[in-house]
């Protein structure tokens, strides 16, 4: 191998330590300060959010009236969040709790019927799912369960990957105005623990995003950037080498 070519590599890897090691404490102590701000958000969330559940399209329910049975019916809000009923049409479901419905379809059911007593009873809830991506076995949707957390919905998800990194996971939440609030969860310290400490409780819609490790990256780096490079200009270096990706840290 040609002294140009060994210093065109050794630049290459040097040149990727020295700019990743400044952002790295860059952004973690931007992180900390973000994460404290989330946290708080969240927690305001939590406060003004009501917890009654809000039906979501591929919802089934139940409408059913005291005093006209033959209305009765099954219904399933359709993509567009309306649901079709007899005398009166389309109503809109998607976004409104049970009880906000029951007493939207009591005043439209007012026009046609005398006395309308109308129930309305949430089947199947499609809206109480998380998304876990990135590092894990089986990535997508899952349904959350009582008091599910981050932890068990990895778990639920297939596991961590070898190339995960439990202490980073981001959890993002949707906040005031749609907005979406990323935390981050160290994972880590919910495994080597037997209590709950360091884990996250889940709410419908979140995502769960668990990043790969550093020694990942780097050799994702070394695969595009390094060996990639060589093989293409024909580059023998004389050696091998691999990175093994740490499960754990």
């Amino acid at each position: 191998m040609k002294r140009r070519e060994r210093i065109y590599v050794f630049v290459m890897a040097t040149t990727f330590l020295g700019v990743m090691a400044p952002l790295l404490v860059g952004c973690a102590a931007r992180g900390a300060m973000l994460n404290q701000q989330a946290t708080a958000a969240l927690e305001s969330t939590e406060t003004k959010n009501p917890a009654e559940y809000r039906i979501h399209p591929g919802d089934q329910m139940d409408i059913k009236f005291f005093f006209n049975p033959e209305l009765n019916e099954t219904v399933l809000v359709r993509p567009d969040g309306k649901i079709s009923l007899q005398l009166i049409d389309d109503v809109q479901a998607a976004g409104l709790t049970a009880t906000q419905l029951d007493e939207e379809l009591t005043r439209r059911y007012a026009q046609e019927l005398r006395k309308p007593a109308v129930t309305v009873i949430v089947r199947t809830f499609t809206g109480r799912q998380v998304y876990v991506g990135g590092e894990v076995g089986n990535p997508g949707l899952i349904n959350l369960g009582l008091g599910m957390t981050a932890l068990q919905a990895v778990i639920n998800a297939g596991g961590f990957k070898d190339t995960a990194r439990p202490g980073a996971v981001i959890v993002i939440r949707k906040g005031p105005d749609n907005r979406p609030i990323p935390v981050r969860v160290d994972l880590d310290q919910a495994l080597d623990t037997e209590s709950a400490e360091g884990d996250f409780p889940l709410q419908p819609q979140d995502i769960v995003y668990v990043p790969r490790t550093w020694i990942a990256q780097a050799n994702l780096f070394v695969k595009q950037y390094i060996q990639d490079l060589i093989l293409y200009r024909g580059i023998s270096l004389g050696f091998g080498y691999q990175i093994n990706p740490d499960t754990r840290r």
